[in-house]
């Protein structure tokens, strides 16, 4: 009788038009987890949201990849929500289409895990093309940390942060985040009203709210190489409807229009200053935030 084995982890991967990115990710992994693939204690799945572009025509050059192609595009959350339903593993890695498995042992992060049962989440280090720690953590963004937001005082005061040692953390970015399984189906997942951003930052809050923890581990790392498929009006624009989101669920009605208030007002001074000194890159994209 021969017996089946069922993968230790899932890579989760979530694509809209990232052809250019793809194949370098997969390659990343299948390169660096070579001899786990093959004894199936990893697999790897890619929903692809509806791309226009060639990238399911490269993922199925993938034999040991399961592919999963949405009709229309559903989103960060509610595609990430698809393929963690289909992963047939304990634990989770989502992680953007964009980047490459830099270095780290995921098998000691899974350790990690299994040794704390109150462990819920774990991130790693994102470092962008210039060779910099990304912010891929930080604290959550309440009324006080917005208006440092809005000051333009977050990364100066460390709302987003880099931890450069093994550190308990308010959240970790979606961009490359590790979970239990079991966990992330009994929270229903990343919140589907959350089209694309703070996705990540309120799956976190019901973490923590559930009595697990939030932990960010710089030993694992991944390359960034781009800002995705988004543009940065679209990105401001999703950002600032997360953060009014955020508050209508786990804030109350004066935080809620204390935040809205905040965001309003960095958003006109902005399109104000972008008049001023001819700047459509300021007048455009935070006109569209104005709008949410």
């Amino acid at each position: 009788m021969v017996s089946i084995v069922m993968p230790k982890i899932s890579f989760v991967i979530l694509t809209y038009n990232s052809e250019i990115y793809i194949e370098k990710l997969i390659n990343s992994l299948s390169t660096f987890f070579k001899e786990d693939i093959q004894k199936n204690k990893i697999e790897i799945i890619v929903v692809d949201n509806n791309s226009e572009d060639q990238t399911v025509v490269l993922v199925k050059k993938f034999v040991n990849v399961k592919l999963i192609e949405n009709k229309d595009n559903v989103g960060f959350s509610k595609g990430v929500n698809l393929g963690v339903s289909k992963a047939l593993s304990e634990y989770i890695v989502i992680i953007n289409p964009d980047t490459e498995f830099r270095r780290g042992d995921i098998f000691d992060v899974i350790e990690m895990f299994e040794k704390d049962r109150k462990l819920g989440v774990i991130g790693g280090r994102i470092i962008n093309k210039n060779g910099n720690n990304e912010k891929s953590a930080g604290r959550f963004l309440k009324i006080f940390e917005v208006f440092l937001m809005s000051l333009g005082l977050d990364e100066l005061l460390g709302v987003r942060n880099s931890p450069k040692t093994l550190k308990e953390v308010d959240f970790v970015s979606g961009g490359f985040m590790i979970v239990k399984k079991d966990l992330f189906e009994k929270l229903s997942g990343f919140d589907e009203n959350l089209f694309m951003y703070i996705e990540d930052m309120e799956f976190c809050f019901r973490v923590k709210k559930e009595g697990y923890r939030v932990m960010f581990d710089p030993r694992i790392s991944i390359f960034h190489k781009s800002h995705g498929s988004s543009n940065r009006g679209f990105a401001i624009k999703n950002i600032f409807k997360g953060l009014l989101y955020f508050q209508k669920k786990h804030g109350t009605l004066p935080s809620y229009f204390m935040v809205k208030s905040m965001l309003i007002l960095k958003a006109c001074l902005l399109v104000m200053t972008g008049r001023i000194i001819n700047n459509k890159y300021l007048i455009d994209t935070y006109s569209q935030a104005l709008k949410t």
